[in-house]
């Protein structure tokens, strides 16, 4: 599964959550998640998606770090079953 085909199953499952999966872009800031997941609980998400055997670069490790240092929710999700079992995990908390 292409990167394109995971971030669109995330896109699709957030949806059906009755969320919004906003596309990150920050042009003066390299390395920030792919998708700011809005859930209906009020919960935002910064989300990376990577393939199975995807790595995340050195940036988007600083980033990563930034963001949990700042108390914020962050998770980078490898292939279709990490999607799913986000997905799964955001609905009970």
């Amino acid at each position: 599964m292409l990167e394109k085909d995971v971030e669109r199953r995330l896109v699709k499952g957030v949806e059906a959550l009755g969320g919004k999966a906003y596309k990150f872009v920050s042009p003066a800031h390299r390395g920030v998640a792919d998708r700011l997941v809005v859930l209906p609980s009020g919960r935002v998400w910064f989300v990376e998606v990577k393939t199975d055997n995807g790595k995340l670069s050195p940036l988007q490790e600083v980033f990563r770090k930034e963001i949990n240092d700042m108390g914020c929710d962050y998770a980078c999700l490898y292939g279709a079953a990490d999607v799913d079992n986000f997905l799964r995990y955001v609905v009970t908390v």
